[in-house]
């Protein structure tokens, strides 16, 4: 048996912040009061933590063990104690308003809610159009990869149940990198990551609309040819990956390959490794032990 969705859980909103001072000065006001509120300092030199202190005195305030967004988020998750991770950016262009939207998700049955800008009600007014054309290739290759049925892959607004966490299986926050260099899963190809781990562990997503705002201050760290090509790498690489678990798992249970014990034993077939059904997010079918989610689909 798996537990239920909680109908009142406890929520940790994740903050990146990397020299987002004067940015944090008005956001973190608009941020609900939750369980917990996680900035996450990028070793910022424009006084970032100082900001974040004063301006939500509350919030608790760490430093990043490595580079990139995607160690920023990590060190975030495993600092997170609350039910639902909601993963928030500083620069503004989050809608503090669209985080009952997730949870609601979340409550009525989703393992994840994503954030999306390009289904009915969401959009952009901060994208630019050769980002927005390279995330729609990158969204059709990984869709046609993957078996999902995503609309907007590079986007950093989601929400999930912390105890999803062991599955997706990403870089912890205590591992070096070579000469201090970020590991694979340290970037902007993170939300790549995590939703190519969704699909694999057959979690149940729900794509919620979402608008994204415009910057208030300062410029992206994002660098649209880098940052691509790197989550081009990540759905490649995380394909190649998934074959060979699968290759795995049929070898060891593949009745040509692996005899019965005696002839007239029965093979036990290999398990089904289909992808994510039509529905954006299929019904959770892990173990149990290893994931206490919900097998449920939302309707």
């Amino acid at each position: 048996m798996t537990p239920p969705h909680k109908s009142d859980p406890l929520i940790s909103i994740i903050v990146p912040a990397r020299n987002e001072a004067k940015n944090l000065e008005i956001v973190l006001p608009l941020l609900p009061d939750v369980h917990q509120i996680i900035v996450v300092d990028g070793h910022s030199v424009d006084g970032t933590p100082e900001v974040a202190r004063r301006v939500r005195p509350e919030v608790e305030v760490i430093t990043q063990t490595r580079k990139g967004k995607g160690n920023a988020l990590v060190c975030g998750f495993e600092r997170a104690t609350g039910d639902i991770i909601v993963m928030f950016d500083a620069d503004g262009s989050a809608d503090a308003d669209e985080i009952p939207r997730f949870v609601e998700a979340l409550v009525n049955g989703a393992d994840v809610s994503k954030g999306s800008r390009f289904m009915p009600g969401g959009s952009s007014d901060d994208i630019t159009f050769h980002r927005q054309l390279g995330n729609k290739g990158l969204n059709i290759l990984t869709n046609v990869m993957l078996g999902t049925k995503y609309s907007d892959l590079c986007y950093g607004y989601n929400a999930f149940w912390r105890r999803i966490l062991p599955v997706l299986d990403l870089p912890p926050a205590d591992i070096s990198g070579s000469d201090g260099e970020m590991v694979w899963g340290d970037g902007f190809e993170i939300e790549t990551l995590l939703n190519c781990r969704f699909a694999e562990n057959r979690l149940t997503v729900v794509e919620v609309p979402s608008v994204e705002l415009p910057r208030i201050h300062g410029e992206s760290n994002l660098n649209a040819i880098s940052d691509g090509l790197r989550v081009l790498r990540t759905v490649l690489d995380e394909r190649r990956k998934r074959w060979g678990r699968r290759r795995t798992v049929r070898t060891e249970f593949s009745p040509a390959l692996s005899a019965p014990a005696h002839p007239a034993a029965s093979a036990t077939p290999a398990p089904d490794a289909a992808g994510v059904s039509a529905v954006i997010g299929a019904s959770a079918a892990r173990d149990a032990s290893r994931l206490e989610v919900p097998a449920r689909s939302v309707g």
